[in-house]
């Protein structure tokens, strides 16, 4: 006959399991998730994609493989052709550079995991971010980028560095005196 000693004990891991899961949402919810088996340390990619030796070493800017940023809505991810660019002829013998040659004479493309996401209701143009403070501000726009997306040039492993909320967006728009009605993000 079982006890009311281990429906107690049987309880107790249950409410526990409730409890650290109910954590984990809330603290995603009004912010970045907790840290839990590295959560928040940003996800492992397909291929090691270090920001760091383009950024820092190289130069790169931003603007140079998200080609798309000033112009569109969304960044965009470089195709691995632009990265063939240089790779054709740089890194031999780097293991994550022979991946990326591998995928790139297979003709495939790269499944990046993305590390940035929002709401699917709401509705974010890198454009009109990037012009807008590019013009206003006169500032490059890497800086503009790092705004919302941290220091991506000194992270080996990128990782979402804001909270990227709604309140965190309606109090950057007011304080540069940029549109708050609903349907500037939500249409």
């Amino acid at each position: 006959m079982i006890t009311w000693g281990v429906f107690g004990l049987v309880g107790l891991f249950f409410t526990a399991v409730v409890v650290g899961v109910l954590m984990f949402v809330i603290s995603a919810w009004l912010g970045k998730p907790l840290s839990v088996f590295g959560y928040n340390e940003g996800p492992d990619q397909p291929i090691a994609f270090p920001h760091t030796t383009h950024v820092q070493n190289l130069g790169l800017d931003c603007t140079f493989c998200h080609r798309n940023v000033e112009k569109g809505a969304a960044a965009t991810i470089p195709p691995v052709g632009l990265c063939m660019t240089c790779h054709l002829m740089a890194g031999d013998g780097l293991a994550e550079v022979e991946k990326l040659r591998a995928v790139a004479v297979a003709g495939d493309s790269i499944d990046w995991v993305r590390v940035h996401r929002l709401p699917d209701h709401v509705h974010f143009n890198h454009s009109a971010h990037i012009v807008f403070f590019s013009r206003q501000d006169g500032i490059a726009p890497s800086a503009v980028c790092s705004t919302c997306h941290g220091d991506v040039g000194s992270m080996v492993k990128v990782e979402q560095a804001r909270y990227l909320k709604m309140a965190d967006c309606v109090n950057c728009h007011r304080d540069n005196n940029a549109p708050t009605d609903c349907v500037t993000c939500h249409y």
